[in-house]
């Protein structure tokens, strides 16, 4: 199969939907609620975990784009529909995210907000924040597509957040705070699905084993960063498989009407890459161990989607090749608005748009990572 030619649709896609007028994005939303229909289990044993601090694109953004120019938007109906109060944060679902039941489950608070929010408090910013941006990933291009917060300057970012501890806490206590903290990790799917399937530049300079070698590097760096600023607990999901999105099998099946099946051919990117990032997390927390105790877990976040796909009928997903919102088959971000019509019961889909999970697929996810999350915190019991 020739990818250029076939991922010029995406790339058609994206460069409307870059182009689709921006006048949802003067909705107005709060990134703060109340109540919760999956509740999140307690690990009562990890009290002393301080705060959970995020990193990463969608899947873990709870609405920072909402204070940067980008149409990478979601402050706006459908989104938000099932969060308290029906309240379109900016999160990139119907309700909540993984990371708000992780924050959940470690006692810090219920729902991780924005770091860019200019209304936090500090004990918001103790007991964790997101610096997450929709659209992210760890090659530097894949940022500016969408003209987003990168990587590099989510670690910048995280870098001032120290600084606004250290004014109200001193250095000591920061530093024995940030030890203490749960680093979680969300991205790479932008890099694969937009940069190097789409991007010529990419393609002209690598190949996609290399890129793949290109992207661990990249979070080795990332990890590393993080390290020497006194991160010591960190968890990170590997990709899903890319070709079970609903967008993707909309512009790549041979009958995307007929024929709603994953497509492998694309899905074998993410395998591949993700038993390249399994090694090399684990070499990562082998080697800053020697230095200093470091405790690094990856989550398996491919084969948790594939049951759900496989067995969703006994979870309660009949609807697994589609998304809530509109069609189904393309809408996200500025696509699906107010306008567009949605399912009745998004706890029966995997997907809410074309792309993003629904708030019970990343339900599922978390739980998928306890054991991760237990592991990085298992001296503080």
């Amino acid at each position: 199969m020739n990818h250029r030619l076939r991922f010029s649709h995406f790339a058609l896609f994206i460069f409307f939907l870059l182009h689709f007028p921006t006048f949802f994005s003067k909705s107005q939303a709060l990134t703060h609620g109340g109540g919760r229909k999956n509740k999140a289990p307690t690990n009562n044993s990890s009290k002393s975990v301080s705060a959970l601090l995020v990193f990463g694109d969608s899947t873990v953004d709870p609405g920072n784009n909402n204070f940067i120019p980008t149409i990478f938007r979601s402050n706006f109906p459908p989104y938000g529909r099932d969060f308290p109060f029906h309240i379109p944060t900016g999160r990139f679902s119907n309700g909540r995210l993984s990371t708000d039941f992780i924050a959940s489950y470690y006692g810090v608070k219920d729902y991780v907000p924005p770091y860019l929010d200019p209304v936090l408090s500090i004990e918001d910013l103790m007991t964790g924040v997101s610096f997450a941006s929709a659209g992210s990933g760890f090659d530097p291009l894949t940022p500016k597509v969408g003209n987003v917060v990168s990587i590099a300057a989510q670690v910048e970012y995280f870098k001032e957040y120290k600084q606004r501890l250290e004014s109200v806490l001193g250095k000591q206590r920061t530093i024995n705070h940030i030890k203490n903290t749960v680093f979680f990790i969300s991205a790479g799917t932008n890099d694969f699905v937009i940069t190097y399937l789409n991007l010529p530049l990419r393609r002209k300079t690598f190949t996609l084993s290399a890129y793949q070698q290109f992207i661990i590097q990249q979070i080795s760096q990332f990890f590393q960063a993080l390290w020497a600023e006194g991160a010591r607990r960190f968890a990170m999901p590997g990709l899903a498989p890319i070709g079970c999105l609903p967008v993707v099998i909309t512009l790549y099946s041979s009958n995307a009407f007929l024929d709603r099946g994953c497509i492998d051919r694309y899905s074998a990117v993410a395998r591949d890459f993700n038993v390249l990032l399994q090694a090399e997390l684990l070499s990562l927390q082998t080697r800053l161990s020697q230095k200093s105790p470091t405790f690094i877990a990856y989550i398996n976040a491919y084969d948790r989607v594939i049951d759900i796909i496989r067995d969703g009928g006994k979870s309660g997903f009949e609807k697994v090749d589609v998304g809530c919102c509109g069609s189904g088959f393309l809408e996200m971000s500025l696509l699906c608005n107010y306008k567009s019509p949605v399912c009745p019961d998004a706890g029966k889909y995997l997907f809410f748009d074309a792309i993003h999970p629904t708030e019970k697929t990343y339900y599922n996810l978390f739980q998928a990572g306890i054991p991760a999350f237990d592991y990085i915190t298992k001296d503080l019991r």
